[in-house]
């Protein structure tokens, strides 16, 4: 039976054996990687090796026709999982989290910062044509660690040039370079670092962008990843009121992303409070009623806020943020009330409904502190009088999560292929994880796809 989805047609029996050389993916996760090498070459990867179970279920469902090892990379004899086949491509995505800045002063593991040398290991055993390694931009300062597990400042990038020096001496070109994703299609501007060695005397291919300033086509935007028909709560009426440093977030991105945006996001659809609104702010508004609470003409505006420290947040147009394992992302939204149908052009200023003295707020200082049940308005939007009547938020959906990393709508994250449900934590912490597909199709297509052609001419 055939797989299809939007992008590539597979058939087993001729996939299998399309070139004779296999496709490996090592520190398979979820899938991600392998869906972007299946996308270039129109088959599935042979081998998908990873510890996770539960990354191994994911992927399994999604790939069935790849042999699976749920297994330590280091437990995988490649000569064994080869079983005499050549390798054209072998694909590695050790774990980045003890590399990252991300993780700050947190200590470093050795042996974790090690899994990367799992490349080399494979290069000696089974000389895979081309190997793609993928990690952060830090990997590339990997070096000893002190006796407080963290990393030596004098001795930075050490372990890298050692790691690099062993594919050398193993008859490999090597180069590197940090690519990001949105460049390539993906709609999350996630950056990587990707190092590419090939032994076959080809050269080392790096991909054009296809997307941004430049190239034919835009960036691709957070908003065309959200599903507007998810409702969201109010900030204001919640059982259990939002976390102060939350709040605080919330007002900055009202400030950045609608206050003081010239041309704030306007909710194409939303259902909003349980009513479903329809707007689109380049057509002609709708009748103004008498009536000020029926009749009030709505407009929803939207933001992505992200619950790190110190990070205001991103907006709708661009490209999402890095995704990762944890559920960090959340879509807020504002409800703008017309009171009037003025067109002059109005200074603007925000009113505070709470408190007590001089209520009205310039736009020019600092967003005052949201409350948990008061509210705030805004008087103009683009000449228009508004105010704001309701903020609400939500976190994104696995779905929209994983839509912002590149994956298909139909690639299915919420079962394995026994049909186990896999909880929402499960499905982030996969799609954290995962290789924007776009990646390794740009770069496969670049690198592998000339191997391919020249098997079946």
């Amino acid at each position: 039976m055939e797989k299809e989805n939007k992008k590539y047609r597979i058939n087993p029996q001729m996939g299998l054996n399309f070139s004779g050389e296999l496709i490996v993916d090592n520190f398979a996760g979820g899938g991600g990687a392998s869906t972007g090498i299946e996308m270039a070459l129109g088959r599935p990867v042979d081998i998908a090796i990873n510890h996770d179970p539960e990354a191994i279920a994911m992927h399994t469902i999604n790939h069935p026709h790849t042999k699976h090892y749920c297994e330590s990379v280091w437990k995988v004899d490649p000569v064994k999982a080869c079983n005499g086949r050549p390798v054209g491509l072998a694909w590695f995505s050790p774990d980045c989290t003890h590399h990252s800045k991300a993780r700050g002063g947190k200590p470093k593991s050795k042996k974790i910062r090690g899994l990367a040398w799992v490349a080399v290991r494979w290069a000696k055993r089974v000389k895979p044509r081309v190997i793609i390694l993928e990690n952060v931009e830090e990997f590339q300062d990997w070096g000893p660690l002190l006796e407080n597990n963290q990393p030596c400042p004098i001795r930075k990038g050490e372990t890298f040039k050692e790691f690099v020096q062993k594919l050398n001496s193993l008859g490999y070109k090597v180069e590197w370079k940090e690519l990001r994703a949105c460049d390539y299609g993906a709609p999350t501007i996630r950056k990587r670092l990707f190092l590419i060695a090939r032994c076959d005397g080809q050269p080392i291919v790096w991909p054009v962008a296809t997307h941004g300033p430049g190239t034919h086509q835009p960036y691709r935007s957070a908003a065309e990843c959200i599903d507007w028909s998810i409702p969201s709560q109010s900030i204001f009426e919640r059982a259990r009121p939002l976390a102060d440093n939350t709040l605080r977030r919330i007002a900055k991105g009202i400030q950045k992303f609608v206050v003081n945006d010239p041309k704030p996001f306007i909710v194409p659809i939303a259902h909003y409070n349980g009513r479903d609104l329809v707007h689109d702010i380049e057509q002609p508004i709708r009748t103004i009623t008498a009536s000020p609470k029926g009749g009030a003409f709505s407009l929803v505006t939207a933001f992505i806020a992200k619950h790190y420290t110190g990070v205001t947040g991103s907006s709708i147009k661009e490209s999402l943020h890095t995704i990762t394992t944890a559920d960090h992302n959340a879509l807020v939204t504002a409800q703008l009330e017309k009171r009037n149908n003025h067109s002059e052009k109005v200074h603007a200023f925000l009113v505070k409904y709470y408190g007590s003295g001089d209520n009205a707020v310039s736009l020019r200082e600092p967003i005052h502190t949201i409350t948990t049940r008061e509210r705030f308005g805004l008087v103009t939007v683009k000449g228009e009088l508004y105010q704001i009547v309701d903020i609400a938020m939500r976190m994104l959906s696995p779905r929209e999560l994983y839509n912002a990393n590149g994956f298909t709508v139909d690639y299915i994250i919420d079962r394995d292929a026994s049909g186990k449900r896999l909880s929402k934590k499960s499905q982030v912490a996969r799609c954290g994880n995962a290789v924007p597909p776009q990646f390794s199709e740009a770069l496969v297509k670049a690198n592998v796809l000339a191997i391919e052609t020249s098997e079946v001419a």
